[in-house]
């Protein structure tokens, strides 16, 4: 005998939920953790440039804390989850810009430091393949803080100095050498020095009939080059670096600074009031008129004037940084395009999670030493 007559049959019972909704269930929600992760914590880059070697090798996959300076507020909100630019293997855009929002950072673990490892979005369009994306979707770049807002900034015979003080030099940095040999290097000796197709260039042959080669070595390696006896002579390569340059920034001083002897150039601080004139102008003159959120902003003739309104002081509403490449003669850095305003720092990187050398052997393509080493 039933004796649950009384309890009715639930009318809405759950239907099991088919294994495809299952599926779907799950990719979605993995898709939104994932996505959280990416903007408010850590996100993972690959290096693709030999810009920081030693500290960082091409092949090098970093993880990159956002928490360290803070995350920051999405500046494009209509994207395509886990995707940058484009819609993988096309190039179809993954983002719409028809909404701009006011970008906020949230307090972070640290301050952004004179010597900080650090990943942000290259202002110049320039730099971007002469898209003009929005901030948070131009090309990462990863370089070394060698100064920040408010700093007092010049390079003497390529000393970095800050404030009047030396900045301390990374351990492995690298300058450019011009190299005589015997005869042209063996592939197998540039290994054995722990260097690649990016390390060096040949430049042909002397009337002597020497080999020459530009290199960029660290100190260590430029010591036990020294020692080979197929190589005649390593001399700093002062010639290359010590003519005007004009792709120097600003271009005010493109005939005068270069890159081994720069400055003095004052970093730009929130708060920081500048007069407006021809130099100032021609220093920060774009950074006003690109980043700091100003409509109508006209910069020529020697003036300023935001809304059609005159300026002759100008007040700064964010900080601003100089990044340099440890591989000091083959980093295209802020000596060369400018500032880094503060919207536009991503994290930091902290540390290297794989590592692959594509230029090895099949067996040797990982390098297995350098996994799970911090960044420094």
């Amino acid at each position: 005998m039933n004796w649950k007559f009384w309890k009715k049959e639930s009318q809405n019972e759950k239907k099991p939920v088919s294994l495809l909704r299952e599926w779907y269930n799950s990719i979605v929600f993995a898709v939104v953790v994932a996505t959280l992760i990416r903007w408010s914590a850590v996100q993972a880059f690959v290096i693709p440039t030999p810009s920081m070697e030693n500290t960082l090798l091409v092949g090098d996959y970093l993880f990159v804390s956002k928490l360290h300076y803070g995350p920051q507020t999405p500046r494009t909100p209509l994207q395509i989850p886990l995707t940058y630019q484009k819609i993988w293997g096309t190039n179809i855009p993954a983002y719409l810009d028809w909404i701009q929002l006011p970008v906020y950072r949230f307090p972070g673990f640290s301050e952004l430091k004179r010597g900080d490892v650090v990943v942000f979005n290259v202002p110049p369009i320039s730099l971007n393949e002469g898209i003009d994306y929005p901030a948070d979707l131009k090309n990462n770049y990863v370089k070394r803080c060698v100064a920040v807002a408010g700093d007092r900034l010049r390079i003497e015979d390529r000393q970095v100095i800050v404030n009047g003080q030396p900045l301390p030099d990374a351990p492995e940095m690298k300058f450019s050498y011009m190299v005589s040999s015997r005869d042209e290097i063996n592939k197998r000796n540039f290994i054995h020095l722990g260097m690649d197709g990016d390390d060096y260039y040949f430049l042909g042959r002397t009337t002597e009939n020497q080999a020459m080669y530009r290199m960029f070595l660290t100190e260590k390696q430029r010591d036990e080059l020294k020692k080979e006896s197929y190589v005649l002579s390593v001399d700093m390569d002062t010639n290359t670096y010590s003519a005007p340059d004009e792709r120097i920034f600003p271009t005010i001083y493109s005939t005068t600074w270069t890159g081994d002897n720069y400055g003095t150039l004052v970093i730009p601080k929130k708060g920081m009031t500048v007069v407006m004139n021809d130099t100032t102008l021609s220093t920060y003159g774009e950074i006003i008129r690109l980043y700091e959120g100003n409509k109508e902003v006209v910069v020529a003739d020697g003036r300023l004037a935001i809304g059609g309104k005159p300026v002759m002081n100008y007040t700064f509403k964010q900080d601003y940084y100089f990044m340099m490449g440890d591989n000091r003669h083959n980093s295209l850095d802020s000596r060369y395009w400018g500032f880094v305003p503060e919207d536009h720092i991503v994290g930091k990187p902290i540390f290297i999670w794989f590592s692959v050398d594509a230029e090895a052997s099949l067996l040797k393509k990982v390098r297995w030493g350098r996994l799970l080493n911090i960044i420094r």
